[in-house]
């Protein structure tokens, strides 16, 4: 099994010194990307909360505070 070597060989890319490093001055060699490598998103949902649930959760939140205020005068009594 043969295993190519990643580094860029420095005596056939211009830019590098002998190391391999880059000299001040030069830019190093490109780098491949991904970002536009997967397919368009053409639909992007709009985030935050709907208006049904936060009132469905506004609505159960005010019905159990009745409830603990109902109980609290039937207690008192």
């Amino acid at each position: 099994m043969t295993h190519a070597n990643p580094d860029p060989d420095p005596y056939r890319t211009p830019g590098l010194d002998s190391g391999g490093s880059v000299p001040p001055g030069e830019t190093p060699p490109a780098e491949g990307s991904t970002p536009g490598a997967g397919p368009q998103e053409t639909h992007n949902p709009t985030t935050g909360w709907a208006k049904a649930p936060l009132i469905l959760i506004l609505l159960v939140a005010v019905l159990v505070a009745a409830m603990f205020a109902a109980m609290a005068l039937i207690i008192a009594l």
